[in-house]
């Protein structure tokens, strides 16, 4: 099979893309005559109209601005206060609707799902009949699971948003209302079981199927088991689907966790069969339009051309704590401690040994190190999984475990103790929502989704979810190589209280003053 040839495709899409994603939510379509007319006439047209959503300047400033901030700097994994007052904002929870990386976070989402909607809207109005129906289908399905993506995570993190699948509506509507939480969900879920009904089982490297667009429905669910519970139990009815969902993934997928947790994240295995979604990058010189995850580098020296390691994020004491002496392969896969040395890292060179803390996924060294020349720090070939098979597995268990205070399901146990197994941890012998939880952060640390696993918790049992963010030791710390301790330092800021109020973002301030609508309450979507 071939990797999705991104770089032409990203070229064709500039010359027959009609919304404008160069600015917020809000900015209208262009109305210039530019002709879709020529295109979408055949099956490879409208391979190449979808592939070219999986990456470039469609994902570039979520990948790069708000990935990691929204996802491991405010759930209190990670510190960055070299680049900018608005991270510092982020880890001490004093950020407001002015906050440059809420704006972008904001921005970006909408930016993927105008992409998506223009590329839907297209197909459905210039695909000729000649084009068999079924690949019509695959090519909305895989525009609708992208869409999905999106809108779940503007639902976790700003709750009540605008449902948007026509940004030409705009032109004339420009004003907009939210619409409920709710409805955000269930949109969400409408066209992820589209694209699990006409995604086929199986496709290039790279390209989501219809096993991605399950795993994805099994997440979804879970989190709308808690949506509105707030007195600490979940719908069983959506218990139940996110079970069903990620069992059909697990056990009729043919799908494996890949052997190696450290290899997972190495360029050579980009894609593997655990990946049920990763954005897809190639090489680039060009500002935002690639991967620039390279830039958290902590040394110029293990980076391409040896340049743009522009600071790497800190690592807080309670994510290092998270983690038991055992668990060493996943810690150092994930972040760096004084005196860790990685041999894959200017491997030429001899490797490189950490001089303090920080982060580790995503650096993966230099050009040589990736047998790419043209590799610089802001065209990282890593393709970054969103979802990952590791993923549906511990939401199989958290389904199963449910309501219960704990459990030994077989089925539970089996696939939670194999992500563990693939970590070097001995397996566990009973389930508590604790123990999934600590699980899922120590997995999935670096990987943007501890604030969306403790948002999901706050829907079903807010006091829990606010005292873990209350507790949190949101400090950076040193470490003694020799002797292995570790020391908390002072906060780098005066840390607000956590409320349930924290887990929903304010609206970006700039889109409420042009749209006033959106200061009205949420209203319905569906009739």
């Amino acid at each position: 099979m071939k990797y999705i040839q991104f770089k032409k495709i990203f070229v064709l899409f500039a010359v027959f893309l009609a919304a404008s994603c160069s600015g917020d939510f809000l900015d209208r379509p262009s109305q210039s005559d530019i002709s879709t007319d020529n295109f979408y006439k055949t099956k490879e047209e409208l391979r190449l109209a979808t592939a070219a959503l999986y990456g470039g300047k469609v994902w570039a400033q979520w990948n790069n601005s708000a990935y990691i901030p929204l996802g491991d700097i405010l759930s209190g994994n990670l510190i960055l206060e070299y680049q900018g007052t608005d991270l510092v904002q982020l880890n001490t929870f004093t950020l407001s609707g002015s906050n440059g990386r809420l704006i972008t976070g904001w921005n970006s989402l909408y930016i993927i799902v105008a992409h998506c909607n223009t590329t839907i809207n297209a197909i459905v109005e210039k695909t000729p009949a000649t084009v068999a129906e079924a690949d019509k289908n695959a090519a909305i399905a895989e525009a609708k699971f992208i869409r999905a993506i999106a809108y779940y995570r503007l639902g976790m993190l700003w709750g009540e948003v605008p449902i948007i699948e026509d940004n030409l509506d705009l032109v004339t509507s420009p004003l907009v209302n939210k619409n409920r939480r709710e409805d955000v969900f269930r949109f969400i879920t409408e066209d992820l079981i589209f694209a699990a009904e006409h995604l086929p089982k199986t496709d290039q490297k790279g390209r989501v199927t219809s096993w991605s667009a399950k795993g994805m429905l099994s997440k979804v669910y879970l989190t709308m088991a808690g949506l509105g519970q707030s007195g600490g139990t979940r719908k069983q009815e959506y218990l139940d689907l996110a079970k069903s969902y990620a069992k059909d993934v697990i056990e009729n997928s043919g799908l494996a966790l890949h052997p190696s947790y450290k290899d997972l994240f190495r360029t050579q295995f980009n894609d593997s069969p655990e990946s049920l979604f990763a954005l897809q990058w190639a090489p680039t010189t060009g500002w935002m339009e690639g991967n620039q995850l390279l830039t958290y580098s902590p040394s110029d020296a293990i980076n391409p051309q040896k340049s743009s390691a522009w600071g790497s994020p800190g690592v807080t004491y309670d994510l290092y704590l998270a983690y038991s002496e055992q668990d060493s392969i996943r810690r150092k896969v994930s972040f760096m401690l004084t005196g860790d040395h990685y041999a894959e890292l200017n491997a030429a060179g001899g490797g490189y040994t950490a001089a303090g803390q920080g982060m580790k996924k995503h650096i993966i060294g230099n050009e040589l190190d990736n047998n790419t020349p043209g590799m610089t720090a802001l065209g990282s070939i890593e393709h970054n999984s969103l979802l990952r098979l590791a993923d549906i597995y511990l939401i199989y268990a958290e389904a199963i475990l449910g309501n219960n205070t704990s459990t030994s399901d077989a089925d539970a146990l089996l696939y939670f103790n194999k992500v563990r197994e693939r970590a070097g941890v001995d397996p566990v012998t009973s389930l508590t929502s604790d123990i999934i939880l600590k699980e899922r952060r120590v997995e999935f640390a670096c990987e943007g989704e501890y604030w969306f696993d403790l948002v999901r918790l706050s829907f079903y049992n807010p006091v829990k979810a606010v005292n873990i963010l209350s507790n949190q030791e949101r400090v950076e710390f040193d470490y003694d190589k020799d002797t292995k301790e570790a020391t908390p330092k002072n906060p780098i800021g005066v840390i607000s209280p956590a409320t349930l109020a924290t887990f929903t973002l304010q609206l970006p301030t700039a889109d409420i003053i042009v749209d006033p609508k959106l200061n009205e309450p949420a209203v319905p979507y569906y009739e």
